[in-house]
């Protein structure tokens, strides 16, 4: 048997699919992937919360509902006010474990006699919580109102300037 010298010689099997089935492959690819980047993730669905007031007027009932963020959608600033080294950090890394959108520590402008927590429009509750949270008492919430205790702090929810109430030596 000989072999005609317009064939090539064939060693093993290499299959190549034709290109309408590579085109196939990878629109199906593309399309996959856009559809799991877009699509929310498991903890999307609620992650918003909703509270809904009744009040009841001389006309009948009136009924309000306003979407409060949860704690992953609160931008929270931990800055250090005081000399004790790390203490922005460790703060920090205890609100991210307890839910909250923690940005990287800083250095607050100055030092600070007593923990404040200021809270921009909206974040009262935030900052209340945290306040909680960290064990220090209500009267340290306070409004924002355009101070800036750290640098870039006005589009942030909520500020937590540590003072050395919540220093541990």
């Amino acid at each position: 048997m000989s072999t005609s010298s317009s064939e090539p010689p064939v060693s093993g099997s290499h299959y190549q699919p034709r290109l309408g089935v590579v085109l196939t492959l990878l629109i199906v690819f593309v399309v996959a992937a856009f559809a799991i980047l877009h699509s929310p993730s498991p903890g999307a669905s609620g992650s918003s919360a909703t509270s809904t007031t009744t009040t009841t007027t001389a006309s009948g009932r009136h009924s309000t509902t306003t979407t409060t963020p949860t704690r992953s959608r609160v931008r929270v600033q931990v800055a250090n006010g005081t000399l004790t080294t790390g203490l922005a950090g460790s703060y920090t890394q205890m609100l991210i474990t307890l839910g909250w959108d923690a940005l990287p520590q800083v250095n607050a402008n100055s030092r600070v006699n007593k923990t404040i927590i200021y809270f921009n429009p909206g974040y009262r509750w935030a900052a209340a919580q945290i306040a909680a949270q960290i064990k220090v008492p209500s009267s340290a919430v306070t409004a924002l109102n355009g101070q800036t205790p750290v640098p870039g702090a006005a589009g942030d929810d909520v500020v937590v300037v540590l003072g050395p109430d919540v220093a541990v030596s």
